[in-house]
């Protein structure tokens, strides 16, 4: 990852993007650290201030208690929103022991075939098994309000997009066909209104 800009601009970044955000919790109590990859200008952030800022701002909002994490893969593009794979293995080793404890599900938003490979094999040896055997594959957002409260979570409203793609080109949901109108849409910027991206808050 290359980083033009200050590390104040790249934590000003993620934080006015929400890339990260803890907001309700999950059927079992669980706070949620909803995470959404399409939001992450990876090219803009180095590992170094993403671990700062994951350090500073997002793990002490968890405190002490077990906690979920919702990971919204939809419409995330490799060279845009994912760090390398020595980068994702640099930030998951920093992540202090009793977070990875406290972390009791991960819940993965349209995973995709190319996720779901990469996961069952390389993923295996980046991370735990622990980690692994907490992952609970989403492939429509109706079927996640099965383990999270649906009126605490915000999804944007490009996910629920992608659901009607998938109910008309399911084979979407297996990497042979794709989405090129939205998959090769401009990353988000440091001039990128949050607001880019609508809101749902199902009640």
């Amino acid at each position: 990852m290359c980083a033009p800009i200050s590390e104040l601009e790249q934590e000003e970044l993620l934080e006015k993007l929400e890339v990260f955000k803890i907001k309700g919790r999950d059927k079992h109590g669980r706070k949620i650290l909803r995470i959404i990859g399409k939001f992450f200008p990876a090219r803009l952030i180095t590992v170094e201030v993403l671990k700062k800022y994951l350090e500073e701002r997002v793990f002490p909002k968890l405190g002490k208690r077990k906690f979920a994490v919702l990971y919204v893969h939809t419409d995330v593009q490799r060279s845009e929103n994912l760090p390398g794979i020595s980068a994702l293995r640099s930030i998951y080793d920093a992540i202090p022991t009793n977070v990875k404890e406290n972390l009791e599900a991960f819940y993965f938003i349209h995973p995709g075939l190319q996720a779901r490979l990469f996961l069952a094999t390389l993923g295996r040896f980046l991370f735990n098994a622990g980690l692994y055997g907490k992952l609970k594959y989403i492939s429509r957002v109706d079927f996640l309000w099965e383990h999270v409260r649906r009126n605490e979570v915000e999804i944007p409203e490009f996910v629920f997009d992608h659901d009607e793609d998938l109910e008309y080109r399911p084979m979407m949901d297996y990497g042979l066909e794709s989405d090129h109108a939205r998959l090769y849409g401009g990353a988000p910027t440091m001039d990128s209104p949050v607001t880019t991206y609508s809101m749902r808050c199902i009640s």
